[in-house]
């Protein structure tokens, strides 16, 4: 736990903003469901991916089985909420 509450993660502004963009315009048309997997991917993304050197940094192992656990659980959640999107009718 010392690890993740000495880390710093840096988010570039031009990913938060067009978070912000896409959440935003996603809310003004009634995609509630769209606006919240935006948010998911963009955690996603920002969690592991883009911070990667950081978490290697704090002697994490970035390949470890917690992080297929994290990967394979966001993939599935993702993968239900498409089935979703596809199978309401509106």
């Amino acid at each position: 736990m010392d690890a993740l509450n000495s880390t710093n993660l840096s988010i570039p502004l031009i990913q938060i903003a067009l978070l912000l963009i896409m959440s935003t315009a996603a809310l003004i048309f009634g995609r509630i469901r769209l606006a919240l997997i935006f948010n998911y991917c963009f955690i996603l993304y920002w969690s592991y991916i883009l911070n990667m050197d950081a978490i290697r940094e704090t002697g994490q192992a970035v390949t470890s089985k917690f992080t297929f656990l994290y990967f394979g659980f966001g993939f599935i959640i993702v993968m239900l909420t498409l089935v979703g999107f596809f199978s309401q009718n509106d």
